[in-house]
């Protein structure tokens, strides 16, 4: 399966899920989850969540910021990667003066 990003158009998206600012991004949806290559504008956040269904993955690729997970806090660098498991609740903060760019992935889990 071939997935072509470069035929997705982005979304500008403002205050996603209550946060604060701007974020883009480029969504593949299907049953299994998504995939999902988004940019976290300067001043930008993604608002406290929770993700009853599926396990969030974070890959973090550039930009300075933070998760708070189950409140916890949790400081993001490139190279590292934010994993918000299925039950559990986050928030994603851009704390630099450039875009926080990331690859999230939301795999569904089943119940059992």
């Amino acid at each position: 399966m071939l997935i072509n990003f470069n035929e997705i158009k982005e979304m500008r998206v403002s205050g996603m899920n209550h946060g604060s600012g701007e974020m883009s991004a480029e969504m593949y949806m299907s049953s299994e989850g998504k995939i999902i290559p988004c940019r976290i504008h300067a001043g930008g956040s993604i608002g406290m969540h929770s993700h009853p269904t599926s396990d969030d993955i974070n890959d973090i690729l550039s930009g300075k910021g933070k998760a708070i997970c189950d409140g916890e806090e949790e400081m993001l660098i490139p190279g590292v990667c934010h994993i918000c498991k299925k039950g559990s609740q986050h928030s994603i903060i851009n704390t630099g003066n450039d875009d926080r760019v990331m690859l999230t992935l939301a795999i569904e889990r089943s119940s059992i």
